[in-house]
């Protein structure tokens, strides 16, 4: 029975153990291989002294190594407490702090960043470099593998209620939390996220989001549940990725809207065949309506829309969904998060936790098998985040009579002007209309008649050209006058978190905080 993701690893090893597993650079490593080498590690970890449930941390880029660490600690009990290795030193030095590991896995290139902070860090008794020579205060991979040559070492099979994962949010609206998930959580997003992909055994995914974010683990797992083989790049190259679909006959993929349009504007894309690619799930955001046709013009109908969060998964919009040649109703679902997921309740809930009528405004809430425990040493947001039995995802939306749901805004980005609420998706959705705006961030700027003002901060598209009046002037077209943008900043990149998500906090702290 499959209710640990133990069993994942054990069932891939034994149904599909000469097919591959995980493939990073050229090193490939089938499904028998990644379980003796996952079960060698955790045997390290046990002659090490580390007990299950006890955090094993990873600050690394995408890696084979990577996923080893997380079957380590999936088939042997222990929590892996991932890093963003997009963090400063004293940020790393909070997560750490916070998450109490003992024993940090790193790569040496971020050997100088630890070596900073590990006097801080009492509690961690062994640092592991993953690549390369270590530093005297470490022991290299393959030294801290021979601990786990004896075979006798006992590994302790975790149990469905044990925790596995502790994953930071990405910190769209202020620090990150550390999020606590069970191995009954694995198994669920893992089946539901294959399914969803309509991913088997030949499939071959690529990932080139990084691993320490849920939603490049969470589309690993539904491979890795199917016994497919995932392809990991460590950064966010369009060319590389168009090459690896080709070379590879890659048949899924998965990038948030930021990243498949990098993909569309990449001038050569025509010279490479991407015709294996079948099923391509997009995250972290809903499609802009422009970038959506312009994908499903040149690939057709492959696109999975999955909507969640790092403390939980509500609603998917399947590939049937995703047609340009649909009836009106259809059309207008584009712009959706889909339905509730199986076995997953959604609701559209008020201030006091009660479900409002089909088509009004709330906070959009679920329940189900795909929820958080709760956050780790923080018991009033765990309390906060599941009153009354529900997953607050602090996203407030609607809901239609047939199911779906749409959002509206992040709770705290709603702007309210001289007494009207104002949502930031509605007017970055009018700005994206336009055929120059790239990307679009809208964010309150104080203001002294209306109290807060609507600003836009704007990427524009290669070889385009926009003014911020004919911005503003567009906008008056699309939305009420009242919505429109009081002013326009315009940027040559917009900054991201690892989600693929802009990043509001630095564009707040930079053009509005900080003046422009």
């Amino acid at each position: 029975m499959d209710d640990t993701y133990a069993h994942v690893i054990r069932r891939n090893a034994r149904w599909y153990r000469d097919s591959e597993a995980f493939i990073c650079g050229d090193r490939r490593i089938t499904h028998g291989q990644f379980h003796d080498e996952a079960a060698r590690l955790a045997g390290a970890l046990v002659a090490s002294g580390i007990h299950p449930q006890e955090r094993v941390s990873i600050l690394s880029m995408n890696s084979v190594e990577y996923a080893l660490i997380f079957g380590a600690c999936e088939l042997a009990g222990f929590i892996a407490a991932t890093v963003n290795f997009r963090l400063a030193g004293p940020e790393i030095l909070t997560v750490l702090s916070e998450a109490q590991p003992e024993i940090l896995f790193f790569e040496a290139q971020y050997a100088e960043t630890v070596a900073q902070i590990r006097g801080s860090l009492p509690g961690i008794a062994t640092y592991v470099v993953i690549d390369g020579t270590p530093p005297a205060w470490a022991l290299s991979w393959d030294a801290f593998l021979a601990r786990g040559d004896d075979s006798a070492i006992p590994l302790s099979p975790p149990k469905a209620d044990d925790l596995v994962y502790l994953i930071y949010t990405s910190g769209t609206t202020g620090k990150p939390k550390g999020v606590m998930h069970d191995h009954a959580y694995a198994c669920a997003l893992a089946r539901h996220c294959g399914e969803y992909m309509c991913l088997g055994q030949h499939d071959r995914l690529l990932l080139m989001m990084p691993l320490f974010h849920i939603g490049a683990k969470a589309i690993a797992m539904g491979a890795q549940w199917y016994g497919g083989t995932v392809h990991l790049h460590r950064a966010f190259d369009p060319v590389a990725i168009l090459a690896t679909i080709q070379q590879e006959r890659i048949t899924a993929t998965h990038m948030a809207p930021t990243l498949l349009a990098g993909v569309l504007d990449t001038p050569t894309i025509d010279d490479y065949d991407i015709s294996s690619l079948r099923s391509l799930i997009y995250s972290a955001s809903s499609m802009p309506p422009a970038l959506l046709a312009r994908a499903l013009e040149r690939w057709g109908p492959i696109f999975v829309q999955m909507y969640g969060q790092t403390e939980g998964i509500l609603t998917v919009l399947p590939m049937n969904a995703h047609r340009l040649d649909g009836n009106p109703q259809t059309l207008e679902r584009l712009s959706s998060v889909g339905h509730a997921f199986i076995g997953t309740e959604v609701s559209v809930r008020d201030e006091n936790n009660n479900e409002v009528p089909v088509g009004e405004v709330g906070e959009l809430c679920t329940r189900g098998d795909m929820i958080m425990r709760g956050y780790w040493n923080n018991q009033p947001g765990t309390i906060a985040a599941l009153a009354g039995g529900w997953l607050h995802s602090g996203d407030v939306g609607r809901m239609d009579e047939a199911g779906y749901f749409w959002l509206v805004d992040r709770k705290k980005d709603m702007i309210i002007s001289g007494g009207e609420n104002i949502y930031s998706r509605e007017v970055e959705e009018a700005l994206l209309s336009h055929p120059a705006v790239a990307q679009a961030a809208v964010v309150a700027r104080p203001d002294e008649k209306w109290g807060e003002a609507v600003c836009a901060i704007v990427a524009l598209r290669p070889n385009h050209a926009a003014t911020e009046e004919a911005l503003i002037a567009h906008c008056r077209e699309q939305i009420a006058a009242y919505k429109r943008p009081r002013s326009v900043i315009f940027i040559d990149e917009m900054p991201v978190l690892a989600s693929g998500k802009i990043n509001k906090v630095a564009l707040r702290e930079q053009y509005i905080r900080g003046g422009d």
